[in-house]
Order: structure tokens, then sequence, then C-alpha cells
């Protein structure tokens, strides 16, 4: 996203580059480091110094978006920037990282644009709820439609039956539990208590990227003093899942929570089994939530 609300896209476009800003104003190439994590350890008391009411999670995201437009994208690259009404230039990357001092996203890359516009409305629905947070989203999982989508193609439908699928509702559901989840948080019990985090108004906390790999929401208390990080299991969550959200735990508690910040956890599936609830009988500042659909017809006439 170049600019909040996409607002230099078409600068961007007109100008042939990519950048972020995040009121960084120096040249970070002596910190571009292969490691991202050093990277955020060097960066993130700049960040803070420069931004004191920010907390250290924003920190964080700012300057894991500047590492990965600055050093983790390469050349020949691709990459598909939205213009704010429903369209997406698609352009490669051309260049090495440059600071272009007092100038609009001086974090800059190069970029040759294609001579194509994809539209949000030609995209699958999955890859649509992809791209609904954060300022940068990897989106190489959809390399397929995306191709396909260049050369004129409509993404693949999925079509489902009976015999492939034991309950359709319980399928459908399971394929947007993430999206189902985020966007009706404010009915779910957590989100008396909770509200998925935000910076500036966007929900960053989707896919929140740590040293681990992406978790799937990062929740904060209403008084501020309690960080959740949310793992969904479509179906039935096993034991190894507890290691898995502990990872993410550490992660958040070492690098981002501030000293009178605690980190919780919640699992969500639709079922457990007898491993998992004997791992978790023993683990602290864990709990499990199980989801049921609900499906039901109602003759009115």
């Amino acid at each position: 996203m170049l600019g909040a609300g996409s607002k230099y896209t078409e600068q961007c476009y007109e100008e042939n580059f990519i950048g972020l800003d995040y009121g960084m104003n120096l040249d970070l190439s002596p910190f571009l480091f292969d490691d991202w994590r050093k990277f955020n350890r060097e960066m993130r008391p700049v960040y803070l110094e420069k931004h004191p009411q920010k907390s250290k999670i924003a920190a964080g995201l700012a300057c894991g978006a500047l590492w990965t437009v600055a050093k983790g994208l390469s050349k020949k690259d691709i990459v598909l920037c939205p213009d704010g009404d429903g369209n997406y230039y698609v352009g490669e990357i051309a260049s090495g990282y440059y600071y272009k001092e007092d100038k609009i996203l001086p974090h800059r890359r190069d970029v040759e644009w294609y001579p194509v516009v994809i539209e949000r409305a030609a995209m699958s629905d999955e890859f649509q709820k992809s791209t609904t947070s954060g300022v940068i989203v990897d989106v190489s999982q959809y390399a397929e439609e995306i191709e396909g989508v260049i050369g004129g193609k409509k993404p693949p439908k999925i079509i489902t039956t009976d015999e492939t699928i034991e309950n359709p509702s319980v399928f459908a559901l399971e394929e947007h539990l993430e999206h189902f989840l985020v966007h009706n948080w404010a009915q779910t019990p957590l989100g008396k208590e909770y509200e998925i985090y935000t910076d500036e108004g966007e929900i960053v906390g989707k896919q929140f990227p740590t040293d681990t790999g992406p978790l799937d929401i990062l929740a904060i208390s209403k008084d501020q003093n309690t960080l959740l990080v949310v793992e969904l299991k479509k179906g039935r969550a096993s034991d190894n899942v507890v290691g898995q959200i502990q990872r993410y735990m550490g992660y958040i508690k070492d690098e981002l929570a501030e000293q009178d910040q605690e980190v919780k956890g919640i699992i969500i599936a639709l079922e457990d089994d007898m491993r998992i609830r004997r791992a978790l009988s023993v683990t602290k500042g864990i709990s499990f939530y199980r989801y049921k659909v609900n499906f039901e017809l109602f003759k009115e006439i």
C-alpha cells in the first residue's frame, strides 16, 4: 500500500517506484542485514525515539515492513499496489534500495509497471480476503491465480459435493474461519475483553509476523494490560499446536510486550483430543475454544 489509503499510488505509478515512510528520515542502507530480526533490533529504538507515543508492537510492524521493501524483495519480484478504487497496479522490482531524502515515501525501489490493471472483483474470494489488512501482505500462494488474471483468465471456482465433503456448511466456515472471526470479533466472547490489534485505524493483528512464522490473530485487552495470541485450527487440534502457540507467545513477550503487559494464548478449533487436553492441563496462560457451525432454514410462507 503506497501511503495511507493508497494516496500516493498514482504518483508512484507515474514515477515508477514503490516506497515507505514511517517517519524514518535516514538512509537504511547500513542496517539492511540479511536477518530481518537483527534489523528490527537495531531500528525499533530509532523508530520509538521518533514516535514516542507508539508501542513496541507498532515499531516492530513498521521496521518489518521497511526491511521487506528495502531488503526482503528481490529484483524481478512482482508487486501489486492498490489504488484505493478497487484496482491493483502490477509491477516488477527493477532496482535495489535507495533513499530519497525529503521526498514522499523516501525508502524506495524502482518498479517497471506492467500495462495491466487487476480489478479486485476479478480476484477469488480467498485472495480478496488475504489483502484486507496490513501495509504489506505476502500473496505468493496466489501466484498462479495472479498470472491467470493478468492473462485474462478468471480464477477457478471450488466445487464441492456431499460425496467429498461430509458437512458442506462446516467446510464453508472452515475455509473462511479467520476472515469470519476477524469480521465478527465484537460479537464473540473474546470481543468483550479484547480488540484485534490496530495501528492508526488499520487492522494489523491479522497474520502478524514473528520470527517463527505469522500468527493468526494478535489482540490486546481493552485495558492494554494483556496481549492475546490466537491460533486457529480448521478441524481437530493436536498437541503440537501447543508448542506452536508457545513460540509465538515467547516472541511477543520477549520482543514486543511492554514491561507491564502479560501475554496469553487461545487455541480455537473444531475438535480437540486427549493429547492436547493433557498438554494444556500443565500449560499456563493458554485456553482452548471450540467453534460450532449452526446452519438452519426457516420456512416463512
